[in-house]
């Protein structure tokens, strides 16, 4: 092996030159390099530039330079280390990705073909973002980079050696498995039917390190492809998971005592992680100086310190108040029967926590109506109170957060849950979005995808649908999607060849269509095999007809579904009846597990947000917590998946 070092370092250094008012952008730019040739922050260059706030520069877009002093550009020096590879004969650098390069631009401006490209670059689509690293061949650099050269710093890279793999049995537990060039997480877990965090725990330290090709990794092979009935269904074809499946895998996102801390992973870059936080390059810089040095996938940031959390004030009793929109004060009665079925549901949690030894004193505050709202705010002493459940309507939850903002006490929002409550951090949202849920049908359908057409069944507002459709075309490479009003327009493909029917992929993005959808695939699964049907929500009609939509292999995503053969449900549903001789209605169902599970995070201190990474089912409902940026409201995020198998 011979290594050959190459210095290439700009050829001009300028001492002492007057302030510069503007920058023209050239190639080989990014915000970074250019804040700090003229020795300002990122922050500040971007401030100075508001059209580029979000990092995209084009060539030749000129920039407002802060001018208050004179300027010294930096030397710059890029060191290219040549790694010659005798198997592959090929000598490598590297490139950093500039704005508006994409993959077809690559191959023509540097003369290589996309199946070479790829093999330098294993991972290259989640690698293409601005600032990322991309692979080529010395030579092509040297030639044919301009000036993106002088922005070359590489270290030794070996070119991926392709190699012919003859097919084998599918591994089993323990036996070892070569990664190929190509491989990813999900190809591999696909592929022997094992989950993300079962790999990791077979391969210790896979996780920090990534995907490599050449290495071997231990894989366990699982015995069937069926989902894992983790809880019974009263149907033995109806298979009901616990819950989404990122509930296996450890988040990403920590709350800690003092900082939300986030891993990196792989496709991360500086810039999308300041966007998914909301904080600034300059912030995330000051608490990780390692990123100086680069980011690097399993990297562990500090993103922000948390604010002060909420103190308890009473000893060992929890002060709680329950805000529900009775009414009476105003005499309207729309929301009457909901909030007392409720308040049934809360009362049976808090009797039986009661019962465990936890202190309560609980107050029960008739939160009117949206007009007369404010007055019942009056019966609240947020210098003592521990915790606040309710109230249902969106404007009074932000009212009652302004109205204890200085002491931080958690508030519990069970039914409201906009992106406009997500900044405030002692807010706890109960209810499980839409996007969340459709974000699910999303990665289900991509499971299956084999170049179906994809009929998605919109409501009026048809937000779902779109949503849906949109994260298909990222996520399937060149999807045929089509957003139909009804049922009825799902119509069975032709083959192009052979001119017969051909299945095709059916969503339900529409709440109140449940018995058409199911009644049209069962037409269309009768016709031809291979039709594939998923819904974001549940109806009621999915557990009447079984048997012919396990045919469609029928995914429906719900909460508020009670798994009746389970011992501490039965428990439940048993003491409801006994105290109100009757079945628990929906709004008692929510009532029980948001009251429950909110009292089983506490402690004698009050300590609430310190148990929120606690997934939790009660009666009916998953919860499954997670922060929405630092400093920003815990959401819950967890639902059921029930698969219908043939």
């Amino acid at each position: 092996m011979i290594k050959r070092f190459f210095i290439l370092s700009s050829l001009f250094m300028v001492l002492g030159v007057s302030a510069q008012k503007s920058h023209t952008v050239v190639q080989g730019d990014n915000p970074y390099n250019i804040a700090k040739k003229y020795g300002i922050t990122v922050d500040e260059l971007l401030k100075l530039n508001p059209k580029h706030k979000d990092g995209k520069l084009a060539i030749g877009d000129v920039l407002t330079i802060k001018t208050d002093k004179t300027t010294t550009p930096v030397v710059t020096k890029a060191v290219v280390a040549e790694k010659v590879n005798h198997t592959a004969g090929t000598s490598v650098g590297k490139i950093i990705l500039q704005p508006k390069q994409t993959i077809y631009g690559i191959t023509k401006q540097y003369r290589i073909s996309e199946t070479d490209l790829r093999k330098l670059n294993p991972e290259l689509d989640s690698h293409m973002k601005i600032g990322d690293e991309i692979t080529l061949p010395l030579a092509s650099i040297k030639k044919y980079g301009g000036d993106q050269q002088a922005v070359v710093a590489t270290k030794p890279v070996e070119t991926p050696v392709e190699k012919t793999v003859t097919a084998t049995p599918a591994a089993t537990e323990g036996e070892a498995y070569v990664i190929q060039a190509k491989d990813n997480y999900y190809r591999i877990t696909k592929q022997f039917g094992i989950s993300q965090q079962d790999l990791f725990a077979l391969n210790p330290g896979l996780e920090e390190k990534g995907l490599k090709p050449g290495d071997t990794i231990k894989i366990k092979k699982s015995n069937t492809n069926t989902a894992t009935v983790t809880e019974p269904a009263a149907n033995p074809k109806e298979k009901m998971d616990s819950g989404n499946e990122k509930s296996s895998t450890p988040s990403n996102v920590v709350v800690g005592d003092d900082y939300v801390t986030y891993t990196v992973q792989q496709g991360d870059t500086v810039f999308s992680i300041v966007n998914k936080f909301g904080v600034s390059i300059d912030e995330l810089i000051a608490l990780n100086p390692d990123l100086s040095h680069g980011l690097k996938t399993g990297m562990v940031l500090k993103i922000k310190k948390l604010d002060a959390a909420y103190v308890k004030k009473n000893g060992e009793v929890l002060s709680v108040v329950l805000m529900l929109p009775f009414g009476y004060s105003t005499n309207e009665t729309q929301y009457r029967g909901m909030a007392l079925d409720f308040l049934t549901g809360a009362k049976l949690a808090i009797e039986r926590n009661a019962r465990g030894g936890q202190k309560l004193d609980v107050k029960i505050v008739d939160s009117g109506n949206e007009a007369s709202f404010k007055n019942s705010l009056t019966q609240i002493n947020p210098d003592n109170t521990d915790l606040i459940i309710g109230p249902f309507f969106k404007s009074n939850v932000i009212d009652v957060l302004d109205f204890t903002k200085n002491q931080k006490i958690p508030v519990v929002a069970p039914f409201a849950n906009t992106p406009e409550l997500y900044n405030y951090s002692n807010l706890i949202i109960v209810e499980t979005n839409n996007q969340t849920y459709a974000d699910k049908i999303v990665e289900e359908v991509k499971a299956v995808y084999s170049d179906q057409k994809i009929y998605v069944v919109a409501d009026a507002k048809k937000e779902n649908a779109n949503y849906i459709k949109s994260g298909l075309e990222k996520a399937i490479k060149n999807p045929n999607v089509v957003i139909v009003n009804s049922p009825a327009d799902i119509q069975l493909d032709q083959n192009m060849m052979t001119g017969q029917s051909a299945p095709v992929i059916a969503i339900l993005a529409n709440d109140d269509m449940g018995d058409a959808f199911a009644n049209k695939i069962t037409v269309l699964s009768k016709e031809v095999q291979g039709v594939k049907a998923f819904s974001m929500f549940y109806a009621p009609i999915f557990e009447k007809k079984v048997d012919e939509l396990s045919q469609a292999s029928l995914v429906y995503l719900m909460d508020r579904k009670i798994n009746t053969d389970g011992n501490f449900e039965k428990e439940i549903l048993a003491a409801y009846k006994s105290k109100y001789c009757k079945t628990p209605p929906k709004y008692a169902i929510v009532g029980f597990d948001v009251v429950n599970d909110m009292l089983t995070r506490e402690n004698k201190k009050g300590e609430i947000f310190k148990q929120m990474n606690k997934v939790q089912t009660q009666l009916a409902t998953k919860f499954e917590f997670v922060k929405s940026k630092a400093n920003g409201a815990y959401v819950n995020t967890g639902y059921r998946v029930i698969r219908l198998v043939p």
